[in-house]
């Protein structure tokens, strides 16, 4: 048997490595597109702006090598692979994932709605965290929580610019090849409309999902791989073998040496080496963090230093360019299979930005389920991998833009310089938000976390003040797109709030709603009454104009109340909290209903059946004071009971003609069913239930059996007279134009049109 358990012990070690060798595979299609095409551009944006010569020495050459050597090296290779893909928050990476992290280990956060910051220690039953000097200082001081958030967020807004940005310098730097393909300037009449076309055909087929050519995405990016390295071997052996020697740290010293301003202001071409390094971080979610090391440290980092080599050992004897932003990639390809690598390059080049543009719905994604971006539609385009989203609205904004960008700049050297300060600033929230990480949740010494700072920032610190620099040039794009995105998001998130508080200083409290009576004081009528409030105690206002203005309601009231928490996922054990408002007559029920910001929520039907189950299951278990958490307690659901598992139901279609089917009819002694439609609860085997149980149970089917309908609350925000002119606009314009053009709570909740009530109510704030 010893043996026997050996070799199935080996067994699942061949197989776990099989999957991981798979993951790596495939990881080169979604993750590594964009930094796999920066050999096309790197060295031209360089030299472009001539700030620097390429001179018969060869020092600026060798010197731009061994920077681009040592920034993909210490960057890209110590930063991200070896340290921040350990930082992962529940198998996620990316700015949210490091901020939520964060939030959740101090136990604070500005998020509307992440009311279960700390879901993840009670799933985990982790210990509170050690007391800390950095804990202490963001837990007491509200500046410094909003400066935390704004960082998170400008550090999104840079990812969503990169996504407008990279699209265009990446297509339009694989379509330039065609300079030295055709005669007498003939490319500058067909350069410009080809790029156009090829991304507008990108962002045309992106409502198809990446799902579908998904396949292609890997043998295109090994295929392209394989071509720069195999190209770079040959220029090596056959121009320069020495070029090896260029990658000592000396020639970089040698290089600043020599070109002083010049050589700081070439370091924003030179970082664009490193561009696709933050969307290896943030697609983690997708695959393993061995997987993505794997691929990286075996197949993509070889193969990139050996095109870079093989373009500087090419450039370091031909000295006879006409200009110098000549330099390029396809200036070093033989010319007899030229046009086979541009053919390649092209589909390279669509691959990462494919892989940039889910990357930004993904993001955006997240932002709408913490509440800090206007509700979109998000259409989820496979059924089995998750992530792989549409958004249409963004889709079509982006292309907008990314096509406004290739037309007004039509040259890499100011849509580069461009990229460059928006990836550069990305990493530079990177590095700030992970060297808080290393203190409060790797629990480390306040010096490590210091140390990281201070060499990573240092470093980009340096790249970044290159890039802004270049403002006039190009880098003022970013800004601009950054800050309107930024402006967006800040907005959203600060009229999100102030609505959160209005509906909380609004609220009816219980007692008063008990002192109406059983029947509300009004007519109860057959049916399942949703009503959607972001409330998790209390009753919302919009309850009470309904009480004073309605004649009837429904014979079950539910409160529903669906949160984002700041995970990325919620266990589907874990999704449902349920408890009573009053007494079992009433017949009144409280549900929240928790996602993670990468959950996928049911669609309607599925949501309906589950949230009756789980009520049906608490119904027949009892009541949340024996089940749930008791009075007093300090989690934000109190007297609620955390439903694992629903109580499972047959809904048959409806029998007509049928005389049983007008009347109730237990079929079973393990059913509790209900007329026409025959609703019935499959109980658990030996099950004792009283009649009381059983009578709410048919209750509840009957009510299912009528239908639901939903009750959503349409607020107008108002600022309060003697508001400062800033709140002012920023409330009575921006946040009411956002909400107007943003989709409604219904959509959000995946509500039925047809089924849904909204009630208006102005909200003075």
């Amino acid at each position: 048997m010893d043996a026997e358990s050996g070799r199935g012990a080996a067994n699942a070690r061949k197989k776990s490595w099989r999957s991981e060798l798979v993951l790596a595979y495939q990881s080169l299609g979604v993750v590594y597109g964009d930094v796999a095409t920066s050999p096309l551009y790197v060295y031209r944006s360089a030299f472009a702006g001539g700030d620097i010569e390429h001179s018969e020495g060869n020092e600026e050459i060798y010197g731009v090598l061994s920077l681009v050597f040592w920034t993909l090296t210490l960057i890209t290779l110590l930063k991200y692979v070896l340290i921040v893909l350990r930082a992962d928050d529940d198998g996620e990476g990316g700015t949210f994932a490091l901020y939520s992290l964060i939030c959740r280990r101090v136990r604070t956060g500005l998020l509307p709605g992440g009311a279960g910051d700390d879901l993840k220690e009670q799933r985990d039953g982790a210990a509170p965290p050690p007391a800390s000097s950095v804990r202490a200082a963001l837990q007491q001081r509200r500046d410094l929580q909003w400066l935390l958030l704004l960082f998170a967020l400008l550090g999104t807004s840079m990812v969503i610019g990169d996504g407008v940005l990279t699209p265009a310098v990446s297509v339009f730097s694989a379509v330039s090849g065609l300079k030295l393909s055709m005669v007498n300037e003939q490319h500058q009449y067909v350069l410009l409309p080809v790029t156009c076309v090829i991304l507008v055909g990108l962002f045309a087929l992106q409502h198809f999902g990446t799902h579908r050519v998904g396949f292609l995405f890997a043998p295109i990016v090994c295929l392209w791989l394989l071509c720069i390295s195999t190209i770079g071997v040959y220029n090596i052996i056959h121009w320069n073998p020495h070029i090896y020697k260029a990658l000592s740290p000396y020639y970089v010293y040698r290089f600043l040496q020599k070109t002083q301003t010049g050589g700081w202001m070439s370091l924003g071409g030179i970082l664009l080496c490193v561009t696709g390094s933050e969307a290896m971080y943030a697609d983690l979610g997708h695959f393993s963090q061995s997987s993505i090391k794997i691929a990286f440290t075996t197949v993509v980092y070889p193969s990139l230093i050996l095109a870079y080599m093989g373009q500087a050992a090419y450039i370091s004897r031909h000295h006879s360019f006409e200009r110098n932003h000549h330099i390029g990639f396809y200036i070093s390809v033989p010319e007899k299979i030229r046009w086979p690598v541009l053919g390649i390059a092209i589909l390279a080049a669509v691959v990462g930005s494919q892989a940039v543009i889910t990357g930004t719905f993904s993001v955006i994604k997240q932002c709408c389920s913490l509440n800090c971006f206007p509700r979109v539609k998000i259409v989820h385009t496979s059924s089995t991998v998750h992530g792989q989203i549409y958004i249409p609205e963004i889709n079509w904004i982006l292309m907008i833009l990314c096509l406004a960008v290739t037309i007004g700049f039509r040259d890499t050297k100011h849509m580069a310089n461009a990229q460059g300060l928006a990836v550069i600033t990305v990493m530079i929230v990177t590095t700030c938000l992970m060297s808080l990480v290393i203190v409060l949740c790797w629990n480390k010494n306040l010096v490590f976390a210091l140390a990281f700072l201070l060499f990573f920032g240092a470093i980009e610190a340096v790249y970044f003040s290159a890039s802004l620099v270049k403002f006039h040039e190009g880098a003022w794009v970013p800004i601009i797109l950054s800050f309107i995105f930024l402006m967006v998001m800040c907005i959203w998130h600060y009229g999100t709030t102030k609505k959160y508080e209005f509906d909380v200083e609004n609220k009816v409290s219980i007692s008063w709603l008990l002192n109406l009576g059983p029947s509300l004081g009004i007519v109860r009528v057959r049916g399942i009454g949703l009503i959607h409030t972001e409330l998790v105690s209390g009753i919302p206002a919009i309850f009470s104009h309904f009480v004073t203005n309605l004649p009837a309601f429904h014979q079950v009231l539910v409160f529903l109340c669906i949160k984002s928490d700041s995970v990325p996922h919620v266990q589907p054990e874990e999704r449902f909290l349920v408890g009573r408002i009053g007494l079992k007559q009433y017949r009144l029920y409280r549900v929240v209903v928790r996602y993670g910001y990468r959950d996928v929520q049911q669609d309607n039907l599925e949501f309906e059946k589950a949230l009756v189950s789980s009520i049906a299951e608490f119904i027949r278990s009892g009541d949340a004071d024996q089940n749930g958490h008791p009075d007093g307690s300090d989690s934000p659901y109190e007297r609620l009971s955390i439903i694992s598992k629903g109580l499972p139901f047959q809904e048959d279609g409806e029998v007509e003609g049928s005389p049983e089917s007008s009347a109730p009819k237990e079929t079973n002694q393990k059913l509790v069913s209900s007329k026409s439609k025959r609703v019935k609860f499959v109980l658990p085997e030996n099950a004792q239930i009283n009649s009381e149980v059983r009578s709410e149970l048919q209750e509840l089917t009957e009510a299912r059996e009528a239908g639901m309908s939903f009750i959503m609350g349409r607020s107008y925000m108002k600022a309060k007279s003697g508001s400062s002119l800033i709140k002012r606009i920023s409330i009575n314009f921006i946040y009411e134009f956002l909400t107007r053009n943003s989709r409604s709570p219904a959509y959000a909740a995946n509500v039925p049109h047809v089924s849904t009530l909204e009630v208006g109510m102005v909200c003075q704030v």
